[in-house]
């Protein structure tokens, strides 16, 4: 598939990098580049190899090495024309390598780790996966396969969609498994939740038994004088014959020596020879290894994606069902798993240090970097294990903070400080940390300032933190307090910036000081200057923790940057009271004057009524509360807005923008600097905004000279914590009173909050700003995860003190015993001694023997006190949890098993696959056997594929603007792309392949939108969890584009799974779920179809309203239902209310009004029809059947398009009124001047798209006349040719404003602003002709309204993209087309009340699609100002 996406999105890479910024000389074309060669030797049947000339001589090799006819051989290298090749030369280097080309494989000789890696690799391949393996080991698998096994003859995996060769009018033959009936725990209304159904049984075999035994030999390790024979090893082997043998590892390879279990006799055996490959002399030993080697090669191979590794741990909160009964690791104590430490520092510095001139540079350094630290976590994670387990001393003699050296790791907990808040504040110290490195490590064009490797991990309620050995840090801290000469001696190794590093001079902090300063201009820290302990002022660009580096490897290292963002006022209540000025000596008669500027700066510094409303300032269990990125770039978006608003206030009230523009004196500049005292920015002449992140930090201590801009970070840090309050929270409640697809669990409600820069701690909040809201009912399903995670989070807090007095050998026990505490109300202790006594009398024993532990005695009411305790502590709301889990089960309507699932996700517990039971009131839930395992959960920092994400974010700017084929080959160079650096197995790679999928089936190819989909189910089942919501989201996708193929039978098991993950993870009462019911409607047949229906209509009429545009999808759905059963009577019911929403959403004259109007006639004849037939056939005739009107396939299929969000129903006929009409006034204002302007033109154009697009955008179908059934073209050339008002791909339209994610709004907002908008607007507008200013009479309408409901949108800090504004402003660039060039009306120049603030700050504004660099805040961000389009 990757070679597929390389020919057709990735053809022309140079110019790809040209669009990037990035012209690179070595950019290759693959076309020209491809072709095959023949691999012959080292005992493989020879066979031929597509290669690419970029390729080099590695990434042949690690190709060879997978496939079946070279693995598990091992230690190759490759020779072409007699000599061996560079592993790092490029193919199209070599003289003479052409197509047909003969390149051998050569063995070389072992070394004694290269042989430990070759039986590791065998190992590897003999541990062949099983279906269960993922499971055993805590990954989440992939059950796409076993789903689709039994139906699909094809390898789901085929790129070019071969396997979807069946047409539509082949559904009949697919349905015939439809008539079965459904599971009741399926069907609408069931309450019955079983987990057995959630991981299926695998249909792939369980792995064959290749040997009894596999392990290091008794005489092993050699003795010295056959180490100097070349002896690396003895193995001893144990085949299923019965056979023990004892095998001689050695530089040729391996041989069967004469040792048995008594005799050492390392000879070679009689006639036996050395084997280069260790399986080759198995399978001469053993025939039945021989056979079960070659029958594991021939077998089925899965699709890539299935079975590589992925690069992070995604955890499974479900085991196999029996685990204990069905573990086997036979070869474990072979020992090859045991490898050498490695520097971790000095690896990943390595992978980032390599060069990035060209794409395929930068592809291996990215892929050199996740590579790193992948492995990087995959042993914190074991570290972590072995430390808290106890298999590791400490590497001090601290027992309050234990330091640990593990692996090339230093783990430590961190010392639990009372300045920060004691364990809490511990723990955000070291989230904050990881949360610094992760800022540091994103800035782009700062190669020279590095940061350590870091993760932190929780592990049975121990939080540690792991970082790689940082070089050259032997301390010279106390030398260079001593003398300064010794100081500036040192400088180029060691302590260089910080403050302690005390006063010095040298090159080394010179570079490094410049480093920090860009640093700091990028993250928006203003420099600043704190006193340190020893009495030095030092001037500093980060916190005041943070110390700079010059390590022994000769790179600059920045270190404790866990205070880098700014402090949250919200949370700072003794900030307004303590001082952090120091030097009072001073001050002197100043002091007064200070006290009294800060305190009316402090008072003025909250939004009135800020602090009575809302309860903030207050305290919180730690004083580390430090603001989110994603809020600072919110905050200065909403400030550059208040900026421009006030310039423009201040040009209008000295004369105007135009005069101002044109006259050569200081109103312009003075109007500039005094909006930017006004916002407070640092700069005077242009918008710069910079926080401090010292300020309201504890321990930290200003000059008195800093006095003034102490009062203003104040003033802005409160701001911008009353920011979250008075715009974040109430936006995030009004999104997803909107969305369609709001959260469904714990995981996508924190992304959604964080994404616009909502902690976590104001959850409480949340649940306060929707229960005071008047759409309360429509956002109970939000109320409800907000509740869900408070109480999930603060019970993971109470079970992490819980475990600490838990010893090993009753973990299980201790576990079982507190979920049975938290989920059945009024849990006793009794009732797991009841249960344990029944089982049998050695666990009675241990029972009656952990009946005096602690944990034992622990019960339900108590464990509840203690989280609502932690509840109100953290989050202020006492009285939300109530008085037992069934209270958030009847108030809320929480489900116990989402509770379940949300705790184990969050603590690494790990349940046994079985239906458990929650509401049983005499019996425990959940037992120990019943805990299967415990895993790590690790945070560690994303890396990204640079290149990838920016083809990516190109395809969603092409999608918004409506060019689909652009948005295509951007979509599929960047899924190439993402396997080049992750293999696909990577989040965002996921939602590439997803809206690759959307894209091709809106251009017609429903083949490979079924193929491309297909990979995006199995990564987001890997990578994101098997149950995820994203998961679930892909399911649904995939099960439309199934049902395109006439795969009909898989596309109702896809939603089927779909809706079983959903109802498991959060419940029925889900908007979702309507949709999923809308489409299993459309897929079933029989009665089924009317519940999900009933059902579908029921949720999106409880959560939107009668007048929405899904409720009014529903109810036209259940009209046709009706119409097919011959009920026209309830038919005519449902239509009239789909009718009376779909006039009041898009009008009269819309073509989806006008197409429910006609079905509504075509029912009232059918039913006119029917009723007469009735009445003439007479009473006699008992039997009369009905004519019923049954929708087609391709009714059905455009339906699910509109339901699943795949396409979108736009207004666009009013907006194409507006547009002719706005096009006719700019005509009549050229002609006014005297110019020509070709107006008749694009209005012509115009009424020729509407009445072009009128018969497409619809789901009822015209077909529906003279008793015939109602279907809607699904013309895939139509589909192609559609216009960006009628065609917007969901989940693509969220752009990044200065670095701050925005979705776009409803497009109904612009229709009310639209026609509500006032006629004659006076307005003067300044255009350019031929080079000169002139002049337009004031009294003609120029501003659009689109233009209007941008800037409106702007004042909240947020910019608003909808296509069909796109649209409008495309017809305003083409009126150069004609070659009136000089007259082109662009918006920037036709608005009346320009804004000067533009000119100043220099600023490239998009309308919410680009992704330019501008010089807002003085840093090249990603930010879009006031909306305004600039092509």
């Amino acid at each position: 598939m990757k070679d597929k996406i390389r020919r057709g999105g990735g053809r022309n890479q140079a110019k790809t990098d040209v669009i990037h910024g990035k012209n690179d000389v070595g950019a290759k074309q693959v076309d020209d580049t491809s072709f095959t060669v023949k691999i012959q030797g080292a005992g493989v049947e020879s066979f031929e190899l597509q290669v690419h000339g970029f390729w080099l001589i590695q990434d042949i090799l690690m190709s060879l090495l997978s496939r079946n006819e070279v693995c598990p051989r091992s230690n190759l290298s490759l020779a072409f024309a007699s000599a061996t090749l560079d592993p790092l030369a490029e193919l199209q280097s070599l003289k003479g390598l052409k197509h047909g080309a003969i390149i051998r494989l050569v063995e070389e000789p072992y070394t004694a780790s290269l042989a430990r890696l070759h039986l590791a690799r065998v190992v590897e391949l003999l541990r062949a996966s099983g279906p269960q393996d993922a499971l055993r080991e805590g990954r989440s698998p992939s059950l796409l396969e076993t789903l689709t096994h039994q139906t699909t003859g094809a390898d789901p995996s085929s790129p070019n969609g071969k396997s979807l060769k069946r047409s539509l009018s082949n559904t009949k033959t697919d349905s015939t498994n439809q008539d079965a009936a459904l599971p009741e725990y399926l069907l609408p209304g069931s309450t019955e939740r079983p987990l057995m159904a959630l991981l299926p049984p695998s249909s792939q075999p369980e792995a064959p038994s290749y040997l009894k035994d596999l392990c290091l030999s008794c005489w092993n390790p050699p003795p010295g004088h056959r180490k100097l024979q070349g002896d690396f090893l003895y193995i001893s082997v144990v085949t299923m014959e019965g056979k023990r043998c004892d095998i001689t590892s050695c530089p040729k390879g391996f041989f069967l020596n004469r040792s048995t279990e008594d005799v050492f006799d390392p000879r070679p055996a009689q006639s036996t020879a050395v084997y280069h490959c260790f399986t080759e002399l198995l399978c001469h030993i053993s025939p039945a290894f021989k056979k079960t080697l070659t029958t594991i090669k021939n077998r089925p191979q899965l699709p890539p994606a299935e079975v590589m590794p992925t690069s992070y741990h995604t955890l499974s909160w479900l085991g196999p069902h029996g685990a204990s009964r069905t573990h086997k690791n036979t070869f474990s104590r072979l020992g090859v798993d045991e490898q050498a430490s490695p520097d971790w520092n000095e690896e990943l510095q390595a992978a980032r240090d390599l060069s990035q001139g060209s794409l395929e540079e930068r592809l291996q350094r990215d892929r050199a970097v996740l590579q790193v630290n992948s492995a990087f976590v995959k042993v914190v994670m074991q570290g972590a294990e072995t430390v808290v387990d106890g298999f590791v001393e400490p590497a001090n003699g601290n027992p309050e903070d234990p330091a640990f050296l593990w692996g090339g790791l230093f783990m430590s907990q961190g010392a639990a400080s009372a300045v920060f808040g004691g364990e809490r504040g511990r723990r955000a110290a070291q989230r904050l940390e990881l949360k610094g490195v992760q800022a540091y490590s994103e800035l782009e064009g700062l190669e020279g300032l590095h940061t350590l490797p870091t993760a932190i991990v929780d592990y049975r309620g121990v939080r540690m933190s792991a970082q790689g050995l940082a070089p050259g840090l032997e301390g010279t801290d106390q030398e260079q307090e001593k003398d300064q000469e010794q100081e500036t001696s040192q400088a180029s190794r060691g302590l260089l910036y910080g403050v302690n590093a005390g006063p010095q001079e040298s090159p080394h902090r010179r570079r490094l000081l410049v480093l920090l300063a860009h640093a700091a201009k990028c993250l928006a820290i203003q420099r600043h200057v704190v006193v340190a302990p020893s009495g030095y002022k030092v001037p500093l660009f980060t916190p005041a923790d943070s110390q700079g580096l010059l390590g022994a490897d000769g790179r600059f290292y920045v270190l404790d940057v866990f205070r880098c963002f700014p402090a949250d006022a919200n949370f700072c209540p003794g900030a307004e009271t303590e001082s952090q000025i120091v030097s009072r000596e001073e001050e002197g008669k100043e002091g007064k004057e200070g006290d009294e500027e800060k305190k009316s700066g402090i008072e003025e510094s909250w939004p009135e009524n800020y602090q009575k409303d809302s309860g903030f300032p207050k305290s919180f269990p730690h004083s580390l509360c430090r603001l989110r990125p994603e809020l600072v770039q919110a905050f200065i978006q909403h400030k550059h807005c208040q900026f421009t608003h006030r310039v423009r206030e201040t040009l209008d009230e000295n004369g105007g923008f135009e005069e101002c523009a044109t006259a050569c004196d200081s109103r312009a500049t003075n109007a500039v600097r005094a909006a930017c005292k006004e916002v407070g920015s640092c700069s005077d002449i242009i918008f710069e905004m910079r926080l401090n992140p010292n300020v309201f930090s504890p321990g930290v201590s200003f000059p008195s000279s800093e006095r003034a801009s102490v009062i203003h970070q104040e003033r802005l840090l409160k701001e911008a914590a009353a920011l979250i309050i008075t715009h974040q929270i109430p936006e995030f409640v009004e999104q997803c009173l909107q969305s369609y697809e709001p959260p469904m669990d714990g995981a996508t409600l924190k992304q959604e909050l964080h994404r616009r820069g909502i902690n976590m701690r104001y959850l409480g909040h949340v649940v306060k700003a929707i229960s005071q809201s008047e759409q309360r009912e429509h956002l109970r399903h939000i109320l409800r995860l907000v509740v869900g995670e408070v109480f999930v989070r603060s019970t993971r807090r109470v079970f992490n003190s819980f475990l600490q007095g838990v010893d090993v050998a009753s973990l299980c026990a201790a576990i079982s015993h507190f979920l049975c505490c938290l989920l059945v109300p009024h849990f006793t202790p009794a009732h797991v001694g009841e249960e344990t006594k029944k089982k049998s009398k050695r666990r009675a024993r241990v029972a009656e023997a952990s009946e005096s532990t602690l944990w034992s005695t622990l019960t339900g009411p108590e464990l509840w006190n203690l989280v609502c305790q932690d509840a109100a502590e953290t989050y202020s709301i006492p009285d939300s949890l109530g008085s037992g889990p069934n209270h958030l089960v009847e108030r809320y309507g929480l489900q116990k098993l989402s509770l379940l699932r949300e705790f184990c996700l969050k603590t690494g517990v790990q349940l046994r696959l079985r239906d458990y039971y929650l509401d049983n009131m005499n019996k425990a839930p959940i037992g120990p056997d019943d805990i299967v395992n415990i895993f790590p959960v690790v945070k560690h920092v994303d890396m990204t594929a640079a290149d990838a994400s920016k083809a990516f974010r190109a395809a969603q700017n092409f999608i918004q603007k409506g060019v689909l084929d652009q948005a295509h080959e951007h979509l599929k160079e960047a899924s190439y792309l993402f396997g080049r650096v992750c293999d696909d197995l990577h989040p965002e790679a996921c939602h590439c392949h997803s809206l690759l999928a959307r894209v091709a089936f809106l251009q017609g190819k429903a083949a490979e939108a079924r193929s491309v989909q297909l990979k995006a189910v199995v990564i987001s089942e890997r990578v994101l969890g098997f149950d995820h919501p994203n998961t679930i989201q892909q399911y649904t996708l995939l099960a439309v584009y199934m049902y395109a193929g006439g795969e009909t039978a898989l596309a109702q098991k896809c939603l089927l799974r779909a809706r079983l993950l959903l109802l498991t993870v959060h419940g029925e009462d889900h908007p979702y779920t309507a949709t999923l019911d809308s489409c299993l409607g459309l897929v079933l047949t029989g009665e089924q179809t009317g519940q999900f229906l009933k059902n579908a209509l029921r949720l999106n009429t409880s959560f939107f309203g009668a007048t929405d545009l899904h409720t009014a999808l529903s109810q036209h759905l259940m009209a046709q239902w009706m119409c097919s059963k011959g009920d026209y009577r309830s038919a005519m019911t449902h239509e009239k209310e789909a009718l009376t929403a779909f006039t009041s959403l898009f009008g009269e004259d819309h073509p989806q009004t006008s197409c429910s109007k006609e079905f509504l006639c075509t029912i009232t004849k059918q039913a006119v029809q029917v009723e007469r037939s009735l009445r003439q056939a007479g009473a006699d005739s008992t039997e009369q059947t009905v004519e019923c009107l049954t929708p087609s396939t391709e009714t059905s299929l455009e339906q699910m398009v509109l339901v699943t969000g795949i396409r979108k129903i736009t207004q666009s006929s009013r907006f194409k009124e507006y547009k002719q009409r706005h096009l006719e006034r700019k005509a009549a204002a050229l002609k006014e001047l005297g110019l020509s302007f070709p107006g008749e033109f694009f209005a012509s154009a115009t009424v020729k798209a509407g009445e072009k697009s009128s018969d497409k955008e619809t789901g009822c179908g015209k077909e529906a006349e003279d008793g015939g059934s109602p279907a809607a073209e699904n013309n895939s050339e139509r589909q192609h040719e559609q216009s960006v008002d009628e065609v917007s791909v969901v989940g693509a339209a969220a752009v990044s404003v200065n670095g701050h994610v925005v979705d776009p709004a409803e497009q109904n907002k612009h229709e009310e602003k639209t026609e509500n908008r006032e006629e004659g607007e006076r307005a003067t507008e300044l255009k350019m002709v031929n080079g000169e200013s002139q002049l337009r009479a004031e009294g003609e309408e120029t501003e659009s309204s689109v233009e209007k409901e941008v800037k409106s949108s702007t004042a909240n800090g947020k910019i608003e993209p909808e296509a069909t504004c796109e649209e409008m402003k495309s017809d305003e660039k083409d009126v150069e087309s004609n070659g009136v060039r000089d007259t082109k009306a662009t918006p920037s120049v036709l608005k009346g009340k320009g804004t000067w603030a533009d000119v100043v700050s220099k600023s490239n504004l998009v309308n919410g699609t680009g992704h330019k660099d501008t010089a807002v805040n003085g840093v090249a961000d990603e930010v879009t100002a006031n909306g305004v389009a600039e092509e």
